[in-house]
């Protein structure tokens, strides 16, 4: 039989050893809370309203995809009116869809920062670049527009619309994290963002609305009389008076959405598409609801990919101008698309921008 010559701790080895796992954890939670990137406020996750209660459906499953393998994660789309595609790729290209169905690599803008896009007027179209400001792209080459506020940086350009007077309209995701740091601003959860007007005439830029929480998709009216502007995780849109008595008030145009509004166009019948997106995966809803889970993970980012739900399902819906949803497609499972960032209707058909594609999806709408 063995002798009894294990090894016994003694009382100051334990206590040594008991010291040394306190000061670590001490020393973790330091790092956490102290050295952490965000101060952050919970994300309320809002209920499903009665009102969008609609049967989840596979209509997104059902695109046909076009420029499959030529576009790298294209996330915002618009037609002129000869009716030429164009879209900006993370790979900092306006690449566009001619009407005999041939891909033209059209202007190189560099870096990974394009987002919203949509047609000018007298030609071209107006890009946002996250990292730049805001671009007028035309046959002549690139020109930047305006790339300050006040004496601020644009550093979060998103989305854009021109008013048919030539004013711009386009929103500041957040003024305190990057592009590369967007999911930063989720896990804080605070009103970091803008939305501005930029003048041709007098080459200005002004704040009209500020305090929005991550504002993304903007779109004008079919009237012109006000402007809907998308709060990302606020999971609603915001309707801004242009005219009439109410000029200058902001109002709720639609709340309560099962996710995050992206972007949002204007459809042919006065309507709203607007895309959503799905911020959590489904069993972390509750790293949301708490601060110390949200400065864990901002302290590793790594984590925020178990946290992120956005490629996990797809989902646009129609929202009447009364702000009442009248139409909801999805790909429940993100079987073929998911992280759907834009749906515009062009010609009975809806083209479908997407952050995790490398292609658009077109549907027929009279067949859905």
């Amino acid at each position: 039989m063995a002798g009894n010559n294990g090894f016994r701790p003694s009382k100051q080895h334990l206590q040594t050893c008991s010291s040394f796992v306190l000061a670590s954890i001490l020393a973790s939670t330091l790092q956490i809370y102290f050295f952490s990137p965000i101060s952050p406020d919970p994300l309320h996750l809002p209920p499903v309203s009665a009102a969008i209660n609609l049967p989840t459906n596979n209509k997104l499953q059902e695109v046909t995809k076009i420029g499959e393998g030529f576009l790298n994660k294209p996330e915002d789309l618009c037609f002129d009116e000869e009716g030429i595609l164009y879209t900006a790729t993370r790979d900092g290209w306006i690449k566009r869809l001619h009407r005999n169905g041939s891909w033209e690599d059209w202007k190189l803008i560099g870096g990974y920062a394009l987002l919203g896009i949509t047609t000018a007027r007298a030609g071209g179209i107006f890009v946002c670049d996250a990292q730049k400001g805001l671009l007028k792209v035309g046959e002549d080459g690139v020109s930047l527009l305006t790339s300050h506020v006040n004496g601020s940086e644009i550093r979060f350009a998103d989305d854009v619309i021109e008013a048919s007077d030539g004013s711009l309209y386009f929103s500041v995701a957040s003024s305190k994290f990057g592009l590369h740091h967007w999911y930063l601003d989720l896990l804080e959860a605070k009103p970091h963002g803008q939305l501005l007007k930029y003048d041709p005439l007098l080459n200005e830029t002004s704040i009209i609305l500020d305090n929005l929480v991550f504002p993304n998709g903007v779109a004008l009216s079919q009237d012109e009389d006000f402007l809907v502007v998308c709060e990302t995780w606020k999971f609603r849109c915001l309707k801004y008076w242009l005219k009439g008595e109410r000029k200058g008030r902001t109002e709720t145009f639609i709340d309560n959405l099962p996710n995050g509004p992206d972007n949002i166009n204007l459809a042919p019948d006065g309507s709203f598409w607007i895309a959503l997106i799905k911020l959590a995966s489904d069993g972390f809803e509750f790293v949301h609801a708490s601060k110390a889970l949200k400065h864990f993970v901002a302290t590793f980012p790594k984590l925020f990919q178990l946290v992120d739900g956005s490629n996990e399902k797809a989902t646009v819906v129609k929202v009447a101008a009364d702000g009442k949803i009248v139409d909801k497609f999805d790909d429940p499972n993100g079987k073929v698309m998911s992280f759907v960032t834009s749906a515009l209707e062009f010609e009975d058909h809806l083209y479908l921008g997407s952050l995790n594609t490398n292609f658009i999806g077109k549907l027929p709408l009279k067949a859905a």
